[in-house]
């Protein structure tokens, strides 16, 4: 297969373009840069805002997976989070204007969403048939405008005029990669410095999935072809927060780990460049498409996950 990557060049992007490639497609990624790709990958640039030479890749490739969209590793500032909105809308009515434009379009596009979409809640996980978020009581203002984003960026996929393609949105839960530069690499740095405890408490849900599920669960939906809309890529044993840093731990060996209170959070996500969002919204998300249609998870539960994950990054270090 000829597999195009709109924005794989994150860190999402390089482990999954590596493993397309290991699998024998040729995988073509689509940048603003010219970085450094893994090995076997081809790259070819654009803005990201027009069309150009690079829409041609889509014409008569097999499969379109779009990853493209600004970080959310940064400060919720009011401009950050607009350029997280245009990025992703952008980029996905461009993607979708490509296709519709193509003489062969692509018989499949699978479109990065995020996990982000459902409601913040302690009580009974959401499916893809779960509430969608909103205007959270006991939440930040902003927490509405990610789940914003979230809507917005679907819908442009949605809109795309493409008939003869299936979309298919990946509402994707935090990957966590042994491959250096993650979040499993800061999650990691935290709980090696005792620093790992539980947030606000740590009652807030953590959805995740591990990067070999990730790929797996790209593959299995290439080669379905029944199976298109959204589809949730998260493991299926989310867990508090206090429970999934108290694995971690465990995983690295490090005894204990100090809890810290909401301003404590606030003051070291200021220093990280980061939001309190990613640590005290309650994600709490689980795969319902994906079991029903056959998939097994090779990593369902976070410990075993979190021990695996240890023991190669320790290979690495």
């Amino acid at each position: 297969m000829r597999i195009v990557l709109p924005g794989g060049t994150g860190h999402i992007g390089t482990f999954l373009s590596s493993a397309l490639v290991a699998d024998g497609h040729e995988v073509v990624v689509v940048s603003r840069g010219a970085p450094r790709l893994p090995a076997g990958v081809r790259g070819v640039r654009w803005d990201g805002r027009t069309l150009g030479a690079w829409a041609a890749e889509l014409d008569g490739c097999d499969a379109v997976i779009n990853l493209a969209g600004r970080s959310v590793s940064c400060r919720y500032t009011d401009a950050n989070l607009r350029e997280m909105l245009s990025s992703r809308v952008a980029t996905t009515r461009l993607v979708g204007t490509a296709i519709a434009r193509a003489a062969q379009p692509p018989p499949v596009w699978l479109q990065m969403s995020t996990a982000t979409i459902y409601a913040h809640t302690y009580g009974p996980p959401h499916d893809e048939s779960g509430e969608l978020g909103g205007a959270e009581p006991d939440a930040p203002a902003y927490w509405s405008y990610s789940v914003r984003i979230a809507r917005e960026w679907e819908a442009a996929q949605s809109a795309a005029d493409a008939p003869a393609t299936r979309k298919v949105a990946l509402r994707t839960a935090i990957v966590l990669s042994a491959v250096p530069g993650g979040a499993f690499t800061l999650l990691s740095r935290l709980a090696r410095l005792g620093l790992g405890g539980p947030v606000a408490g740590g009652r807030q849900y953590v959805s995740w999935l591990h990067e070999s599920d990730f790929v797996a669960a790209v593959r299995f939906l290439l080669a379905r072809p029944d199976i298109a809309g959204p589809v949730n890529l998260a493991a299926p044993n989310p867990l508090p927060h206090r429970d999934f840093m108290r694995a971690l731990r465990r995983a690295w060996h490090v005894p204990f780990g100090l809890p810290a209170t909401r301003w404590m959070a606030e003051l070291g996500a200021f220093a990280l460049r980061s939001d309190t969002e990613l640590l005290l919204k309650s994600r709490r998300v689980i795969p319902r498409r994906l079991p029903e249609a056959g998939f097994d998870f090779a990593h369902p539960d976070w410990p075993a996950a979190a021990r695996e994950l240890v023991a190669r990054a320790r290979v690495s270090r």
